[in-house]
């Protein structure tokens, strides 16, 4: 198979002065350049709109625009595409007012084709650098995200959060058990774009009563129904430029979902009550903990919808599908809940560690936190062993090291002993850790001696 030719970095001249601009383009082409050409401002826009620019030399005076306004109306479309403007007037002024607009840089004309190629490689040099630095400052954060995990899983999911990150209107669907942490995702998504100093607004579609749901979403106008005291925005209209989570979407009732395909399609909404179409700029982050192709077969859930949410999906594995994230995650959770519990918890026992690793964790990333939490409360000081640990995480343990050689009413009466203990002997709070009745307790005391 031919390998496939490198994408040329095309440059945009917009240039009213056809022999200038010709010179150019043929100069640029020698360069190993892609050129495209425009005369006015209205062209130049449609290129932008059609074609990939990575560069653009703007004329300072065009029939129907100037310089600065073009490069304004360039970078409401495409913000990266660096701009150098040519003029033809020796105005120090003109240069500094271009510049303070946000141009790369500028050339007075005459000029040298070779000053020009020089100056385009070098803007163009410094746009590589700074995205380069920008997607390091990004990795580097990456690192500092609530998505703790070591797993080949986990480091997919930051690379592709970074690569659904640079998409800024595609919807996104996460999907995972409960506690896996979708919702972190979702707001990892939204640090890691441009929408990071625009509002992430979250709401659960299944805690919202579902004939409110639709006025949560766009809103209402007062007196569009019995409680409509006043005019209300929705989520949708307060998330503008930013980003809306929907957490559990598969429990979004069917006479909803037009609605919801119909934003994602237009970014248009009408208020319940109202008449006039509100358009906003919103990510929409979808997550759920179901099988929505299954609720599309069983017809609850509209597949075009379902489609239309998943163009970007990510998957969060369970965590027993990634042993190796628990230990961090032991001591990134152990270390959150010293510092705000302000315990003298210093480590967990080699026993708890492997109790905890072979367990199967249910309810994933969010059980492992609460049993830590609960551990270092149990615990009060010095490290965490099993007697901290709830009954089914030490029996979800399976034999190896932890219970060789022993019986199980050896195990059970060792658990008991370091239950007690850890509670100064306290039987009533024994049992409750234990899972069990206090009269259970004490029959089981008598029977194990």
């Amino acid at each position: 198979m031919a390998d496939t030719a490198p994408v040329k970095t095309t440059i945009l001249i917009v240039e009213d002065d056809r022999l200038l601009g010709d010179s150019l383009a043929r100069a640029l082409k020698r360069a190993d350049y892609a050129v495209v050409s425009a005369v006015d401002g209205a062209q130049a826009i449609s290129h932008v709109e059609e074609k990939g620019i990575h560069l653009a030399l703007v004329d300072m005076r065009l029939p129907d625009t100037d310089g600065v306004s073009l490069m304004t109306d360039i970078h409401a479309l495409e913000p990266d595409i660096p701009i150098i403007i040519m003029t033809a007037y020796s105005d120090v002024q003109v240069a500094v007012e271009a510049m303070k607009a946000g141009a790369a840089d500028y050339l007075q004309k005459p000029f040298d084709l070779n000053e020009l190629k020089i100056i385009i490689a070098r803007v163009l040099e410094n746009v590589r650098m700074a995205r380069k630095l920008d997607t390091f400052k990004r990795r580097e954060e990456a690192q500092s995200w609530d998505i703790s995990g070591t797993s080949p899983q986990m480091q997919s999911i930051r690379d592709l959060i970074l690569v659904v990150a640079d998409t800024p209107r595609t919807p996104v669907l996460i999907t995972g058990e409960s506690g896996t942490g979708k919702e972190l995702v979702a707001g990892a998504i939204h640090r890691a774009s441009d929408r990071r100093d625009a509002p992430l607004v979250k709401i659960n579609v299944s805690a919202v009563p579902q004939n409110l749901l639709e006025s949560e979403f766009f809103g209402h106008r007062r007196g569009a129904f019995t409680d409509a005291k006043e005019n209300k925005k929705g989520l949708f209209e307060i998330a503008h430029r930013g980003t809306l989570f929907l957490d559990e979407v598969g429990e979004m009732k069917p006479s909803l979902q037009p609605k919801l395909l119909r934003f994602l399609e237009t970014q248009t909404f009408t208020q319940v009550g109202g008449t006039k179409e509100i358009q906003v700029d919103v990510r929409v982050i979808a997550a759920t903990n179901r099988d929505l192709a299954e609720l599309v077969r069983e017809g609850t859930f509209r597949d075009d919808l379902y489609y239309r949410l998943k163009v970007m999906g990510i998957d969060i594995p369970p965590l027993r599908e990634r042993k190796e994230d628990i230990e961090p995650l032991i001591e990134r959770f152990l270390a959150e809940a010293v510092s705000e519990l302000r315990k003298k918890v210093t480590g967990v026992t080699d026993a708890a560690r492997k109790a905890l690793v072979a367990y199967d964790w249910p309810g994933n990333v969010r059980e492992l936190k609460n049993v830590m939490e609960r551990a270092v409360i149990l615990t009060g000081s010095g490290v965490i062993d099993l007697a901290h640990l709830p009954q089914d995480v030490v029996s979800g343990a399976p034999g190896g090291e932890i219970r060789a050689h022993k019986s199980l009413a050896e195990v059970e009466r060792e658990h008991i002993q370091k239950v007690l203990a850890a509670v100064g002997g306290n039987r009533s709070e024994t049992a409750r850790i234990l899972g069990i009745s206090r009269s259970t307790l004490l029959e089981k005391l008598k029977r194990l001696h």
